[in-house]
């Protein structure tokens, strides 16, 4: 699992390849991950929009820019966590992702940045 607290929310992520949705001898490989967000600071605050890096094994990037998460925007008091799934395919047999989430502090309406740290997707036969 990677994690990292940006400004008090901490951001984790587990993945895992997803044979029933690849096709490697079509260079499809999907993977999934799951994302927790758990607000450690002293304020509630909102997922406003998430902005991706999606990098593959050939070094081509894709930029991924949307309003909240699986078509929520969630709230989050002080020690509230909420984990999300979510995919993404590839045409190589490794990817990686990172990026950020734009928060929202309900308490004065400041909007600040949250890092998702970089997290890599490999296919098991290649953990060897």
């Amino acid at each position: 699992m990677n994690s990292i607290i940006t400004h008090g929310i901490q951001i984790s992520v587990q993945t895992r390849y997803y044979a029933p949705q690849s096709s490697p001898k079509s260079n499809h490989y999907f993977f999934v991950y799951e994302v927790t967000i758990t607000n450690k600071s002293e304020y509630t605050v909102k997922l406003l929009s998430r902005h991706w890096d999606i990098i593959d094994g050939h070094g081509q990037t894709r930029e991924v820019n949307g309003e909240g998460v699986v078509g929520e925007t969630p709230s989050l008091e002080p020690g509230e966590t909420y984990s999300y799934n979510s995919g993404c395919d590839f045409s190589t047999e490794i990817g990686k992702m990172s990026g950020y989430y734009t928060m929202l502090k309900l308490v004065d309406k400041t909007e600040f940045k949250v890092q998702i740290p970089e997290f890599i997707m490999v296919l098991p036969a290649k953990l060897n």
